[in-house]
């Protein structure tokens, strides 16, 4: 039986075969970069193997390499470095382990996503096992969602793993993790990645909560009711053991000073997150038990030099950076300031001061890629950050606040001098910080 299909359908057919052939385009373009990065690490590790231990450097060659490659790619991409790293695996496994989903790519056959979930089940099938592996599901890769996919791929894994499900539960239990990621317009979403049991059991416990607060006169959905209990209970809440008796969540906010006053509508600022609406800022405001003021200006008395004088940054200033930085300073970290160390942009041990313009947060991980590798940085006016990797390529990084310094800095550095204008306005200007 032939359908058929009018002139106007044909012609939005042709439109769908034009997006397949895009899609095809980019598979073979993310085939092409997975050539190119793993062509890239190999080329590193060669010159490692030819590299002698650095006197200066307590990383071995290999570790240096692996280090600076993966730091220099993530800036590259402008992605986190951990990501760089997974990149990195699945180009080489694409490369080593799996021909015919890297060929697949290439044709156009599948797309990135069906290769990193073949990829992802693949990691720890028995070498002997993946040619087998890859042959059953490269046809379902080409049919099916990568959704789909995933879950053939996982019982197909299942029966090839080596290992029990019980030695694999253990160990990704122990991989247990969580992290914050900023929504648009004053929201969050908190992501927790736990045994499945647990997670279970919490959705189930808040669940039944919510069903016992929902009835007449009760305005909220079931989804908002049981929101808000997880949220009361992992702020007001007590675990079994008695830990959170007694403490109270602590955010750094900054207010500008005619916001919370009720003079202005400026959005208010939290650490790690951004702008937040006005009232939230000012009822988080009206709740803080003691404030601390930041104002730039010569007369607030915030320390911002102790030149040579002292190593230790003073706590007013470290303050003031905490502010400026709000995050680690190395291209595309995100790691928060407050787990971060301050760093002395020109080493301390080399004459450097101990100085708003020579003091950047850099997170461990960071700060051992700068002491160890080819990675150097310098400072620039404004808390401006220019690294250069180690094959000479600049990254610039700017502070997540910029914040206007006094035209003249009593015991500044030598390397401040005269600011070149009038002192540029806070972002948002004139705050009030409110830790609490």
């Amino acid at each position: 039986m032939t359908t058929s299909v009018s002139t106007p359908q044909t012609q939005l057919g042709s439109r769908f075969d034009a997006i397949a052939a895009v899609d095809r385009g980019l598979a073979r373009g993310f085939a092409q970069r997975a050539d190119m990065i793993d062509e890239a690490r190999r080329f590193s590790e060669s010159i490692a193997a030819n590299t002698l231990r650095s006197a200066a450097s307590h990383w071995e060659p290999a570790e240096i390499a692996r280090r600076e490659f993966s730091s220099e790619l993530a800036c590259t991409l402008r992605i986190p470095e951990p990501t760089a790293v997974g990149l990195i695996a699945e180009s080489r496994a694409l490369a080593e382990d799996l021909p015919g989903t890297r060929a697949a790519l290439e044709a156009g056959e599948i797309s990135y996503r069906h290769a990193q979930v073949l990829i992802g089940q693949a990691c720890s099938v028995p070498e002997a096992a993946l040619p087998a592996f890859e042959e059953a599901l490269l046809p379902a890769a080409r049919t099916l969602t990568a959704a789909k996919l995933k879950h053939k791929a996982r019982v197909l894994r299942e029966r090839l793993h080596p290992e029990s499900i019980t030695a694999r539960r253990q160990k990704s239990f122990s991989e247990r993790t969580s992290w914050v990621q900023a929504e648009p317009d004053g929201m969050a979403t908190l992501t927790v990645t736990t045994s499945a049991d647990v997670v279970h059991s919490i959705f189930a416990r808040a669940n039944d909560a919510a069903l016992s607060l929902v009835g007449p006169g009760e305005p909220r959905t079931l989804t908002q009711v049981r929101t808000d209990v997880i949220s009361d209970l992992l702020v007001d809440g007590v675990t079994p053991s008695g830990i959170g008796k007694g403490i109270r969540a602590t955010v750094q906010i900054t207010v500008p000073v005619m916001t919370l006053l009720g003079h202005s509508e400026e959005p208010g600022y939290l650490e790690g997150y951004g702008p937040i609406d006005p009232d939230t800022a000012r009822d988080l405001a009206s709740r803080a038990p003691s404030f601390t003021r930041i104002l730039v200006h010569p007369e607030t008395g915030v320390v911002l030099s102790v030149g040579r004088e002292r190593y230790k940054v003073p706590k007013a200033l470290r303050r003031f950076l905490r502010l400026r930085d709000e995050t680690c300073r190395f291209a595309g970290c995100n790691q928060p300031a407050r787990i971060a160390d301050l760093d002395h942009t020109h080493e301390w041990q080399d004459l450097g001061h101990t100085a708003h313009d020579n003091l950047a947060h850099l997170c461990p991980g960071c700060h051992a890629l700068k002491s160890e590798t080819g990675w150097t940085v310098n400072q620039e006016p404004g808390g401006i950050l220019t690294w250069h990797s180690p094959t000479g390529r600049p990254f610039v990084t700017e502070p997540a606040t910029p914040i206007a310094t006094p035209i003249a800095i009593p015991g500044a550095s030598p390397s401040t001098g005269p600011a070149a204008g009038p002192p540029r306005p806070a972002r948002p200007p004139l705050p009030d910080e409110a830790p609490f």
